[in-house]
């Protein structure tokens, strides 16, 4: 696993929750989690992706093990700070979204942190500009269409200004636009220095956005580094059940066959034909 040298905003140490039925979900997992940095959490269903993000926000709370929050152990006395600074975008819209209108739903959050009416009206309005929904502001949510809810249950994130967010599966059930609007507001949240971690299925998603990729299996984390090294190790999406990004499959081809000397490893169509004329150039 490569040094990841970014300062700490998040550590869980050997966290283990089992649900009622007695399954143990997550077991002995322990990891730093860097400020700023774009992290893809993977694995199959049932691996323990969503249980371990619902208690990097305190939806759910350690039974045996410990989490910090820049280096203070979080316990029933400080959960709220879980709560404040950590967001969560769900993967189903519907089950975040409650309010009867798109500017009370985003507006709910803040209110809860008890601040000033105006500082309320700030944040909604920027959150509302930021995710281009202005004109839905008086409209009901439940409404709109998938993606459109999407980007509200973001807004209401923006509103909360926390410095961590989660998205759960986030491109899922999405359109292919409403799916590249996505990456652009997650590439708009990292130049402000969130701290982003997205669990998902999809390879190619993840090898072109992520700086580093965790890997759950069964409860425990089985793989943790660069985007790159993970995807190149086939006995880990073997047991994973994930397959190599095309992107990547498809330069290793290239290399092979000896149709380029450049090993950049390219993540987007972009850099390949840069490579490619680079390439080009020194034939």
């Amino acid at each position: 696993m490569e040094n990841h040298r970014k300062e700490e905003i998040l550590s869980v140490q050997h966290l283990m929750y089992e649900y009622q039925s007695g399954k143990p979900v997550l077991q002995d997992v322990s990891i730093s989690i860097g400020k700023g940095e774009k992290i893809a959490v993977m694995g199959s269903n049932g691996a323990g992706k969503s249980t371990f993000f619902l208690h990097l926000n305190g939806v759910l709370q350690a039974e045996n093990g410990e989490i910090f929050f820049h280096g203070d152990k979080i316990g029933k006395k400080n959960l709220k700070q879980l709560h404040k600074h950590v967001g969560f975008v769900f993967q189903d819209a519907d089950s975040q979204i409650i309010a009867s209108s798109v500017q009370a739903e985003v507006a709910f959050g803040p209110m809860n942190l008890k601040l000033s009416r105006e500082e309320i009206k700030d944040r909604v309005n920027q959150a509302l500009d930021y995710m281009d929904l202005q004109e839905y502001k008086e409209r009901p949510p439940h409404y709109l269409s998938g993606g459109e809810k999407k980007r509200v249950s973001i807004a209401d994130i923006i509103a909360m200004k926390s410095e961590v967010v989660l998205f759960d599966e986030p491109t899922a059930a999405l359109d292919p636009l409403s799916a590249e609007m996505l990456e652009e507001v997650l590439e708009k949240l990292h130049q402000e220095g969130k701290t982003l971690l997205v669990s998902t299925h999809d390879v190619d998603f993840a090898y072109r956005w992520a700086e580093r990729v965790v890997i759950f299996h069964q409860g425990n984390i089985i793989a943790d580094d660069n985007a790159l090294s993970i995807f190149q190790q086939e006995n880990i999406l073997k047991q994973a059940h994930l397959k190599k990004p095309e992107m990547l499959t498809v330069y290793e081809i290239l290399l092979q066959e000896n149709l380029v000397q450049i090993e950049s490893y390219p993540r987007q169509a972009k850099e390949l034909t840069e490579v490619l004329l680079k390439n080009k150039e020194k034939r």
